[in-house]
């Protein structure tokens, strides 16, 4: 095969495949945005902190270190979904104990 049409070929390919990886990257990054935009919500924060991660390199460290060491403004679980230490049932009644039998003559 010519050189040219192999320098061809692989410029057709990079054509190709450059512009399904940047649409491939940018649903990422919708998802990602997205789904840290419901963390915050449901954390109590403001949700476009979200659009940190936007940030080339340091963003997403950015953002886990906001949900990690901030204060969550979230409604606390009615007791009975997780109370500490937990309620667990009484233990069952104890089985009563077994009963002696007499031995047996083994040369009956």
């Amino acid at each position: 095969m010519d050189p040219q049409q192999q320098q061809a070929q692989v410029m057709h390919l990079m054509a190709v495949m450059l512009p399904m990886m940047l649409l491939i990257w940018a649903v990422f990054i919708a998802f990602f945005t997205y789904a840290f935009w419901r963390i915050f919500t449901k954390a109590g924060m403001a949700g476009p902190l979200s659009l940190l991660i936007l940030v080339p390199g340091i963003g997403p460290l950015i953002v886990i270190c906001i949900l990690a060491f901030g204060t969550w403004k979230v409604v606390p679980a009615p007791p009975e979904y997780g109370a500490y230490p937990p309620s667990y049932p009484p233990p069952p009644a104890a089985y009563p104990p077994p009963t002696n039998y007499p031995p047996q003559d083994p040369t009956a």
